[in-house]
């Protein structure tokens, strides 16, 4: 049995500032994951607010290969890498993927002030609201834009804010209407559920092929391509860009680590993500669990970025590129 883990430190970076979801996943797994590791390792996470493209090319690029360095991406860095030309800085299909702690669907939250109560409304205003965001490959930038392709409809996008914490600030200030982001990121901690229960904000639409049963009243992308007729061609585009969600929050060590010790990594993660004591403090920290494993998540990285030119053209201007 390989004996590496036996007395050493393994870190999680998590390229977000403390307290948001990706940390607040990744401080549950360190809690108990080392229970499950041969050797009994500590865990730790070091946060470093950063670009999510950044911390992908640290991990591809910097960190030793041996298992001693886990990160935390952001899902959707096969759409930068598809619309980069080679120049993307890491190859998601060469990561080694541990694992994810959930597969959460998106949002599309609005400020109740706003006038817009339905995906409709905003897809016949002549006014377009306006949603912050990050990088072009975060959720809030990527969701809108989707939207745009799939409904019709029409933001205004202000980009390059750091993290999404700070679009909230914006959004609380009245400089910002609306943001995208994960279901299970908006049920996970403040200031969301006090808004949702204060009637601050309302939710337009969900992206699941069903819905959330925390948002039975909200719409889901799929019904309303159906009612507004989209298109097969835009249909095929949103499964791909939606696929990001089958990545929920996943946890990757760099490529080419020792078979054995990825492994042994992959299956203490999925040991972990089970254990009954940390199901108990993800209820308590409404923390949504639905777990993807290594393999599943790996396989799903080689399909994603196996693109053909066409779609990465398409990924290119829905992106802005």
């Amino acid at each position: 049995m390989d004996s590496f883990f036996a007395g050493k430190t393994v870190k999680i970076l998590v390229g977000f500032r403390r307290g948001v979801a990706y940390d607040l996943y990744a401080r549950l797994a360190a809690r108990h994951l080392g229970r499950h590791i041969p050797g009994s390792p500590n865990f730790v996470v070091e946060t470093n607010p950063e670009s999510g493209s950044k911390t992908a090319e640290r991990v591809y690029r910097e960190v030793a290969p041996n298992g001693a360095t886990l990160a935390a991406l952001i899902p959707a860095l096969y759409l930068q890498q598809l619309t980069a030309s080679g120049e993307a800085g890491f190859d998601l299909a060469k990561f080694t993927w541990i694992g994810s702690p959930t597969k959460s669907h998106y949002l599309l939250y609005m400020r109740a002030d706003a006038p817009y109560k339905t995906m409709r409304e905003i897809k016949e205003s002549s006014a377009p609201p306006v949603c912050g965001a990050a990088e072009a490959t975060s959720t809030g930038y990527y969701l809108p834009k989707l939207f745009e392709e799939t409904l019709g409809t029409k933001f205004k996008m202000v980009g390059g804010f750091k993290e999404g914490p700070d679009v909230d600030s914006a959004v609380e200030r009245g400089e910002l209407q609306c943001r995208a982001l994960t279901i299970d990121g908006f049920f996970s901690h403040e200031p969301y559920p006090t808004w949702l229960r204060t009637g601050f904000i309302r939710i337009l639409l969900q992206t699941g092929a069903k819905r959330d049963a925390r948002l039975p009243n909200v719409p889901t992308l799929y019904e309303l391509m159906d009612e507004y007729k989209t298109s097969d061609s835009n249909r095929r585009l949103a499964k791909l860009v939606l696929a990001s969600s089958e990545f929920g929050r996943p946890i990757v060590s760099p490529p080419g680590i020792p078979p054995g010790r990825a492994k042994t990594l992959r299956d203490g993660y999925s040991n972990a993500i089970k254990d009954p004591a940390l199901i108990v403090e993800a209820n308590r920290e409404h923390l949504e669990l639905n777990p993807g494993t290594g393999q599943e998540l790996e396989a799903l990285a080689k399909e994603v970025v196996a693109q053909p030119r066409e779609v990465a053209q398409r990924i290119k201007k829905l992106l802005g590129k």
